[in-house]
């Protein structure tokens, strides 16, 4: 945890939701929400991909919101195949942009990101923020979990990264899914499921698909974090 990260409880749809809130050093543009991978799995907020997500987009100036998914730290609930997940993300997307509007943001930049089961549950999310007449900005899928859930299609600017050597979703599950939507996929050589030793290119990834190219993160802030 970094020196500009609280943690706070918001209300959720079965209880308190546990959050982590990542505050830019330089005044907010927008607003993140970050889902972390498989809850049953070990899939905590803190897992290095979600930690490493944040900080690419805190460094983009997002105030970036990780929750912990329901049954993980202080969430309430039990675990629920990703539906109840999606009631929550939604209520924590709802406070996000209540704050930043409390904040003097007048209708910031929404960015959703997941790792994992957490790309399953944005996609969904992202749905239903379609459905509601106010979709995200952007969608940010790191090692979509294709291969083992439904995962709708995405809009065409969705940013979706991928291990060659991902073992838990093979790369060719996810060109099937999205061969169809004919959806570029950025796939980092060497990487497995986890991004072992390629946090700083995934970080790099980021910031370049967000066009900041040339954008140096402040010192230490790709020092690996520990494991979920």
């Amino acid at each position: 945890m970094n020196a500009g990260t609280r943690t706070l409880l918001i209300d959720g749809p079965a209880g308190a939701i546990d959050v982590a809130l990542d505050t830019p050093a330089v005044a907010p543009t927008g607003v993140a929400v970050v889902a972390h991978p498989h809850p049953l799995y070990g899939g905590t907020r803190d897992n290095k991909v979600a930690q490493t997500l944040a900080r690419a987009l805190r460094d983009l100036g997002y105030l970036c919101w990780r929750p912990n998914f329901r049954g993980v730290g202080q969430s309430a609930g039990r675990f629920d195949e990703g539906i109840g997940e999606t009631d929550d993300l939604l209520a924590v997307v709802d406070h996000a942009l209540a704050h930043a509007a409390s904040a003097g943001l007048a209708q910031p930049r929404l960015v959703l990101a997941g790792f994992s089961f957490g790309s399953f549950v944005q996609v969904r999310v992202a749905a239903r923020l379609r459905e509601r007449g106010r979709p995200a900005h952007r969608l940010v899928l790191v090692g979509t979990a294709a291969a083992r859930f439904d995962v709708e299609a995405v809009p065409p600017d969705t940013l979706v990264v991928h291990g060659e050597n991902d073992e838990t979703v093979p790369l060719k599950d996810v060109f099937d899914w999205a061969r169809p939507q004919d959806l570029p996929v950025v796939v980092l050589p060497g990487a497995d499921h986890f991004f072992h030793r390629k946090l700083t290119l995934l970080k790099r990834v980021v910031l370049e698909a967000f066009g900041a190219a040339g954008a140096q993160p402040p010192p230490g802030s790709d020092r690996p974090a520990p494991p979920a």
